[in-house]
């Protein structure tokens, strides 16, 4: 009786991806950028609708989902976080300016109000994303440490802005105004950073740009290089 050998086909490996964290910190500097002129009094109202719908919102969502394909569950978590932060804000704004929607918002201070709240609720997630960046370099901690100060000072400005019962813009707040500031700053640093990450790529992963070491000691965390489950990847 011949014997039939069973055999099974084992999965292939997985092929490697391109790291996304540069295209994520690009899309969030832009949009951030874009925002924040705007808040600052220099570039018109609605110029960042847009960016906030399919670049710093959509692009940098996918920038987080090829991130948990690299099993970097820093990079997935701030990149899904903040393309779900302009997709919501960019969607609000187009429904409170086109729909019956924005009639809700019937009071004088309501919408000041709620943008202040929605700060807020970043910042607190921003805050703890803050202390673990802390793990992964200098140049990713000052993206998160300079975003935290933008949020604070917006979310002040907009409950400055519902007190006084005026329009929550730079012109009239400022706090407000110094929160466009700080944004630029914000993209300014994530520009950086982004560019740093696509020369490194472009270069074997040699560092040309400086992004600093880990403030914190003892094993570092990657932000955007691929990782093994379970075990650590150096940062470079």
């Amino acid at each position: 009786m011949a014997v039939v050998e069973e055999t099974r086909a084992t999965p292939a490996a997985a092929l490697p991806v391109a790291d996304p964290a540069p295209l994520g910190l690009a899309a969030f500097a832009l949009t951030t950028f874009m925002l924040s002129g705007h808040n600052a009094n220099f570039i018109p109202d609605l110029m960042w609708v847009g960016l906030a719908l399919f670049y710093g919102g959509l692009v940098q969502l996918l920038a987080g989902q090829w991130e948990f394909r690299n099993q970097n569950t820093f990079g997935s978590t701030a990149f899904s976080t903040y393309g779900g932060f302009w997709l919501s804000l960019g969607i609000f704004v187009i429904l409170a300016e086109t729909t019956k929607l924005g009639g809700t918002l019937s009071g004088k201070n309501d919408l000041a109000n709620g943008l202040a709240w929605f700060l807020l609720s970043f910042a607190i997630f921003n805050f703890y994303m803050l202390l673990w960046s802390s793990r992964i370099n200098l140049a990713v901690f000052g993206v998160f440490l300079t975003l935290q100060i933008t949020e604070v000072l917006l979310a002040i400005g907009f409950w400055v802005a519902a007190h006084r019962g005026v329009a929550p813009t730079g012109a009239e707040v400022g706090f407000i105004r110094a929160g466009g500031w700080a944004g630029i700053v914000t993209a300014a640093v994530a520009w950086y950073a982004s560019a740093a990450l696509v020369l490194s790529a472009m270069n074997e992963g040699r560092a040309i740009l400086p992004v600093g070491k880990a403030l914190w000691t003892g094993q570092r965390f990657s932000f955007g290089q691929r990782r093994r489950l379970g075990q650590a990847h150096p940062a470079r």
